[in-house]
């Protein structure tokens, strides 16, 4: 009974901060102008960098943060960054996301990180983590991968949707998510300044 509890609290405290069914409105504005193939793609890519993020985290990631002198605020401030260069992108350009202009697959960045794979993710997974045990850890980890399959699975039929949506109302949830995504970035800077100034910057 202690394995699925672990289990369940592992996929609930993950999959609220994954917030899949928040992303995919993202997941949708930024593979617009792609292909169906490319977009079900995308989908799994995504999902699957969020999956190696969390996992190199939960493996080395205390050792690596200790080794680097690197903070959580730190993390979030960088993930903000990133997420609002994004976001500035998207509002003024589009989601012109291709090989032909030599960015970035959105299906990385900034979907499996930092939308996915953020801050938040990475600090929940180290904490559930925590606990010694194979049975422990072994739960945490398929608590885990069932919220990244779900998550995987809203993304992959989400973008059928696509086809029934025209250009004009692309272009217009484009903008819109642009903006959140902007003030989502500036919260993550802002949460980690306010830390910063209760804890003191270390």
């Amino acid at each position: 009974m202690e394995w699925i509890r672990t289990l369940v609290e592992a996929f609930v405290t993950l999959f609220v901060i994954l917030d899949p069914l928040a992303v995919v409105w993202s997941f949708v504005a930024l593979t617009a102008p792609l292909e169906r193939r490319a977009r079900h793609r995308a989908a799994y890519v995504s999902v699957a960098v969020a999956a190696g993020v969390l996992a190199l985290f939960a493996v080395a990631g205390p050792m690596l943060f200790r080794y680097l002198s690197i903070s959580v605020e730190s993390l979030m401030v960088a993930g903000g960054l990133l997420l609002f260069v994004v976001a500035l992108q998207m509002f003024l350009r589009g989601p012109r996301f291709d090989a032909a202009d030599g960015q970035l697959d959105p299906a990385i960045v900034p979907i499996g990180t930092p939308l996915l794979a953020g801050p938040g993710a990475i600090v929940a997974t180290l904490l559930l983590f925590e606990s010694p045990g194979v049975a422990h850890h072994g739960a945490v980890a398929a608590g885990m991968a069932l919220a990244l399959v779900i998550t995987m699975l809203v993304f992959r039929f989400a973008a059928t949707c696509l086809r029934c949506m025209r250009p004009g109302i692309t272009q217009f949830t484009t903008r819109v998510m642009a903006l959140i995504l902007s003030a989502f970035a500036v919260q993550m800077i802002v949460d980690a300044v306010g830390r910063w100034m209760t804890s003191g910057i270390t």
